[in-house]
This record gives structure tokens, C-alpha cells and sequence, in this order.
């Protein structure tokens, strides 16, 4: 075959394809689709310029947040609609294209609000949606927006699959068998999965509590997830622990049923102490703490009578456990203080020493220093 003879072969075959494009009107499709175009421009403008700015002077924020978040998938709702109506047109398109053109489409569609969703989902935390967070806690939050992923997540697989018409009934009929394999594959995944939903139902605790496990570790919670809790120490760590054993455990809520957190300092002080005194003294340091909850009300008791000392409590609660190691801290600078300017004496222990030996006193000597009895048993 020449070049000549060829090229007559491309000149007829696209002669032929124009003129069964020339059948579909491309023309009317094409401004048919650059009409959409405008619309989806017009609808940009509209939420942008009056819908946004209208919710910004009303007081409630969530308006303003739901027009931020649908505000892409609109426009771009719009414009796809536009390639569909255009494809849509008479005269159909021929087979299969009559049936994929459009389904592609539909799936655009789907897949823009799909992905933005999740998207959106995916990046809500305390700062954008404040809003939300003073009509529920931290927990409840954090649990529903990760059952809202999954959600959608299902959600947009089967409506794409329904769009496809694809029959689903050997899928659902075969689920019992896929199931049990799935159960017996991802079980501690699963156990993980149902132990989050049993923390959320019995609410043993919520983000922002402190607590303490069975094993020792104590933080702040900091994320309630559907596989796995979040714990923040006091050295800054971060725990990752699965639902499974979370939801198995022993766990000391100290932020429940009340936020505050009690304090017991224990001090001694000498025999023939003032105990009126040394009382007043604690409590006067307790209410100079501004650091501590006004109720309940600081207490003292007398615990003991202990080997050197009489064993005194101070009580006192801080509003968040956390604060507990800080405060305890700054009330014993304050309790040695305030005992140094009173002159109550924090007594130290003391043993009597009886030694043995011709030309030595026999009589109880009172134990000095560690060095001193050390040189009286050499002189022994």
C-alpha cells in the first residue's frame, strides 16, 4: 500500500467520524456545558459574596461552617451536572457510551463530595469547630467524628457500586462466610473496635480527664479513637493503648465524678508542740494559696502519735489533678516557712545508744550525729 492510498484512507475514515459527530450536535453540547460554566461561577460568587458573609454577622458559628464546607462540592456539583445534561441530549449516544459517559459522571459527583467529606471530617478539631464542642465533650466529639469516617467510608462504596448497578445480593448472601473470615483475620482489630464503643457507652472517661491504669501509667487523656486511647504523662510521653485492654482494666478516674483533687500533706511535729498553734499555722498557709479551690475547705487532723513526731494531715484540693505535684510543692515551702517564723520545731529521729565497758558511763547518752556515735563506738 502507497502513501497515497493511505492517506485517501485517513481523509474517508475522518470525513466519516465528523460527520457522525456532526449527528450528536456538539455544537448545542458544548454551549449547553459553557452554560453550566457560568452558573457554577454565578453559584461561587452568590455563596461567597452575600451566603458567607450573611452567616459571619449572625451569631451562630455553624452556619458559617457549613457554607465553607459545601461551598467546592456545589460549584463543582453544578458544572458536572452541566457535562451530563449535555451528554444527555438527543440524539443518544450510541452503546456502551450511552450507559458509561453518564455513570462516569455520577461517580465525579459522588467522588467530589466523598472525598471533601471525609476531608472535612478528617481536619475538624477543637479549633475550627468550637461551635460544637459547647453543646458536647471532647469524647463524644472525637468518637463521632471517627464512626462519621467509617460511615462514609461504606457509604460511598456501596453508592458507587449502586450507580455501576452492580447486584449486590451475592455480595450481602456471600457476607456471613466474608465475615467470619474477616472475624477470625483482623479479631483483635474488631475487639479493639467494639471495646471504643464500649468506653463510649459506659463514658468511664473523656478527654481531658486524668487517670491512672492498672499497670502505672497516669496522663492525660488526650484522644478517644475507635482502636485505640491517647495518654499524655507528665514527661510529655505519648501511650497509645488498645480499646481491648482499656476497656478490660482497672482505671482511677481523678477527674470524676468531680474535677478537683484532694491533697494530703503529711508533716510531724515535736512533742510539747502547740497543736492549736501548729493547726492554725496550716491552715493559714492553706488560704494563702490562691492556687486552691475555694470548696471544699482546707482541713487538719491529727493522725498519729508517731516514734518522734505528732503526725499532722493537711487537706486541701487543686481544681485539676494535674496541678497536684506543682501545689504540693509550693505548700511545703510554705509550711517549713511559716513553721520556721513560729519556731515549731519538725523533729528528726533520735535513738539512745547504751555502751558497755569499764571506766564508761553506763547511762543513756542521747544519739548526736552519725559521726559523733561512730567516734564513741571506737573509743569503746
Amino acid at each position: 500500500m502507497d502513501f497515497d492510498t493511505l492517506l485517501q484512507i485517513v481523509k474517508i475514515q475522518l470525513s466519516y467520524i465528523l460527520h457522525e459527530l456532526g449527528n450528536y450536535h456538539p455544537g448545542r453540547r458544548l454551549l449547553l456545558v459553557l452554560f453550566y460554566g457560568i452558573l457554577t461561577k454565578a453559584a461561587d460568587l452568590f455563596i461567597d459574596r452575600l451566603l458567607i458573609r450573611i452567616a459571619s454577622r449572625t451569631h451562630w458559628q455553624a452556619d458559617e461552617r457549613i457554607l465553607e464546607i459545601v461551598h467546592r462540592p456545589i460549584c463543582w456539583s453544578i458544572f458536572l451536572l452541566g457535562i451530563m445534561h449535555a451528554i444527555l441530549l438527543e440524539p443518544s449516544l450510541q452503546p456502551p457510551w450511552d450507559m458509561v459517559l453518564p455513570n462516569m459522571v455520577k461517580t465525579l459527583i459522588l467522588m467530589v463530595w466523598w472525598f471533601s467529606l471525609i476531608r472535612e471530617i478528617t481536619a475538624m478539631d477543637e479549633n475550627n469547630m468550637g461551635w460544637m464542642l459547647t453543646r458536647m465533650d471532647k469524647t463524644h466529639f472525637y468518637m463521632l467524628k471517627n464512626i462519621s469516617r467509617i460511615v462514609l467510608l461504606f457509604t460511598g462504596i456501596l453508592w458507587g457500586l449502586v450507580i455501576w448497578k452492580v447486584n449486590l445480593t451475592p455480595l450481602f448472601a456471600s457476607a456471613g462466610i466474608i465475615g467470619i473470615a474477616i472475624a477470625l483475620a483482623a479479631k483483635d482489630t474488631l475487639a479493639n473496635f467494639f471495646g471504643g464503643i464500649a468506653l463510649f457507652v459506659d463514658a468511664a472517661y473523656k478527654v481531658g480527664d486524668y487517670i491512672i491504669l492498672d499497670s502505672g501509667e497516669r496522663g492525660e487523656v488526650v484522644e478517644v479513637g475507635i482502636r485505640s486511647t491517647k495518654i499524655k504523662t507528665r514527661d510529655d510521653i505519648l501511650i497509645t493503648i488498645p480499646n481491648s485492654i482499656m476497656s478490660t482494666t482497672k482505671i482511677i478516674n481523678q477527674s470524676a465524678p468531680e474535677p478537683r483533687y484532694r491533697i494530703r500533706l503529711d508533716v510531724g511535729v515535736a512533742y510539747g508542740s502547740d497543736l492549736r498553734l501548729v493547726e492554725k499555722t496550716l491552715l493559714g498557709v492553706a488560704e494563702q494559696n490562691h492556687a486552691l479551690a475555694e470548696k471544699p475547705l482546707p482541713r487538719v487532723r491529727v493522725r498519729s502519735f508517731g516514734d518522734s513526731a505528732i503526725n499532722f494531715q493537711l487537706l486541701v484540693w487543686v481544681q485539676d489533678p494535674r496541678h497536684r505535684g506543682r501545689e504540693t510543692h509550693n505548700l511545703l515551702k510554705m509550711i517549713y516557712s511559716a513553721f520556721q517564723e513560729r519556731n515549731i520545731e519538725i523533729p528528726y529521729p533520735k535513738r539512745d545508744i547504751y555502751l558497755q565497758g569499764e571506766g564508761i558511763n553506763r547511762e543513756p547518752t542521747n544519739a548526736g550525729t552519725p559521726r559523733d556515735n561512730i567516734a564513741e563506738e571506737k573509743r569503746q
